[in-house]
């Protein structure tokens, strides 16, 4: 008897689980601590947990799912796009400042969908680097400059 699978989502929850249970097992060599006094580990496990879970259930989820959905060819356009804003990043951040590489970052990212517009992609871009110099540098206290030496800073 076969069993109707979508292939998609029992690899994607696969990927889930195996990633989710590597960090599960590497903060397992960290302290834990409790929920009031958490140590170095306790949210690489929690998150770890959560992605597990998360998996289990994407994978049952493509269980009664028939696989015949046709595969889309690559999108070549997005694969340039986001590995070129990762490299952009780690090669920019300390020229530049953390404002401008994650405006950027964040512009060339949402250009990667042909379904956002340039002014969706500013105003997603202009948002996200607002949210990340809160939370990073100002909540956080990331050691980055605002803008760096290649500005003029």
């Amino acid at each position: 008897m076969a069993v109707n699978a979508s292939t998609k989502e029992l690899v994607s929850g696969g990927l889930f689980v195996a990633f989710g249970a590597y960090f599960t097992l590497e903060s397992l060599s960290y302290e834990i601590g409790t929920a009031f006094r958490m140590g170095p580990g306790f949210m690489p496990l929690l998150l770890g947990g959560v992605l597990c879970a998360l998996g289990v259930a994407v994978a049952i989820s493509g269980l009664g799912k028939p696989d015949t959905e046709e595969r889309d060819p690559p999108s070549w356009r997005a694969i340039v796009l986001i590995l070129g804003t990762i490299i952009f990043f780690a090669l920019t951040i300390r020229g530049l400042g953390f404002i401008p590489v994650v405006f950027v970052s964040a512009f060339g990212t949402a250009m990667a969908s042909r379904q956002n517009s340039p002014l969706f992609a500013a105003i997603l871009a202009v948002g996200l680097t607002v949210m990340c110099t809160l939370i990073f540098v100002v909540g956080l206290g990331f050691p980055v400059a605002l803008f760096g030496p290649w500005l003029g800073q």
